[in-house]
């Protein structure tokens, strides 16, 4: 091996491994590529937004009316904690659909992730609605207005064809 391909090696390794995916985004890719919808909540247990979803019951509510699609929440910026102690508060924790999982990276400082299933991730609580693979919704900032979430599952079943709809001319 020569010497400039040896440096350049030397070189890449290191930002390689700047990016590497977390067990828990690596679980989010695979089951996002279900057929069936898969949403996944980035959160943390001391955001008090996240605490406030919690509390409206929304979150037990839409999980019970939808037992086929997959739930998966991530604890970010938690230090590794995936929170699964507030989820038990709020009869999350142990519903069929669900998974808890929590991202290792801290809460805070250069190292808090910024991106998270190749996706940018700057405010929680976030929740993304993935089909087959494909992001569907992307809710990025804030609270989630259940009603709108249940509409958004609803909208995710549909094939989003408009095939023999007149074109706008």
């Amino acid at each position: 091996m020569s010497l400039v391909r040896l440096l350049i090696l030397i070189v890449l390794l290191p930002v390689a491994s700047l990016r590497a995916e977390s067990p828990a985004e690596q679980a989010v890719l695979a089951a996002i590529k279900s057929p069936e919808p898969t949403v996944v909540h980035l959160w943390a247990p001391w955001c008090s937004n996240c605490q406030a979803e919690l509390k409206t019951g929304g979150w037990t509510k839409i999980i019970n009316e939808n037992p086929q699609v997959k739930f998966y929440f991530v604890s970010v910026w938690n230090d590794g904690q995936d929170g699964r102690a507030m989820l038990n508060k709020f009869g999350i924790a142990a519903q069929p659909n669900v998974t808890i999982l929590g991202d290792p990276g801290p809460r805070r400082g250069e190292n808090k992730i910024k991106q998270f299933a190749d996706l940018p991730l700057s405010w929680i609580p976030t929740t993304w609605i993935y089909k087959g693979g494909d992001l569907r919704y992307a809710l990025n900032y804030g609270e989630v207005r259940f009603p709108v979430l249940q509409q958004f599952l609803a909208d995710s079943q549909s094939e989003w064809s408009h095939k023999g709809e007149p074109s706008i001319e």
